[in-house]
């Protein structure tokens, strides 16, 4: 019998849902829809367990805060955060707070795809978190000096103009040094480089 792989859909527009609903059922999901964080919340208790899909910008209650709160009641789906805004500080934000990833709207099938078969891994996984870090720190150490500085302050949030005011250099040489962390990390997105700094314990609070 094939395994049932669940999305749980939440987001305030109907022509998303609508059409990430299809392009997922198509893919062979099954699919179940909500108009908002606080819908959702009400039911979570008796949903079956799948992959969240989370908007970040909805009424009442936004994506972020949806996230914090099922953290606090003990809900370990994995959850992928859906933006239309590219905002870095709040993909940090979502990665921090346990994101599988984060996918800026209008999104590819691909991207889409890639993220929910990471989500599922990590759902399905015993996941052992000092091995990752491990890993992370022997990746980290391709890196120079400067384009650790630079991913540092990715991993706070950062963008590349107070980075570059932070370090004295210019916003250019910014760009230079991210695409640099990119390669050598082989990250082929913003939020692989923000699990690997992560793992390594980048990003955290300044006391």
């Amino acid at each position: 019998m094939t395994e049932t792989r669940l999305i749980h859909i939440v987001d305030d527009e109907d022509s998303v849902r609508r059409s990430a609903s299809f392009m997922l059922k198509t893919s062979g999901f099954t699919v179940q829809t909500w108009p908002s964080g606080v819908a959702f919340l009400k039911e979570v208790r008796h949903v079956e367990a799948g992959c969240i899909l989370l908007d970040v910008r909805m009424p009442e209650m936004d994506g972020l805060t949806v996230q914090q709160t099922l953290h606090e009641r003990g809900v370990t789906m994995p959850v992928i955060i859906l933006t239309g805004h590219g905002d870095i500080s709040i993909a940090v934000r979502a990665m921090k707070a346990g994101a599988v990833d984060f996918i800026e709207k209008p999104f590819e099938k691909e991207v889409l795809l890639a993220a929910i078969d990471a989500a599922f891994e990590r759902l399905h996984a015993s996941g052992e978190v000092s091995a990752r870090a491990e890993e992370a720190a022997v990746v980290l150490g391709a890196l120079s000096p400067r384009e650790r500085e630079v991913l540092e302050g990715l991993a706070q949030g950062l963008p590349n103009k107070t980075i570059a005011y932070d370090l004295g250099i210019s916003a250019r040489t910014v760009e230079v040094h991210r695409a640099n962390v990119m390669t050598k990390l082989g990250a082929r997105s913003l939020s692989d480089a923000l699990r690997i700094a992560f793992a390594a314990g980048l990003g955290a609070e300044k006391p």
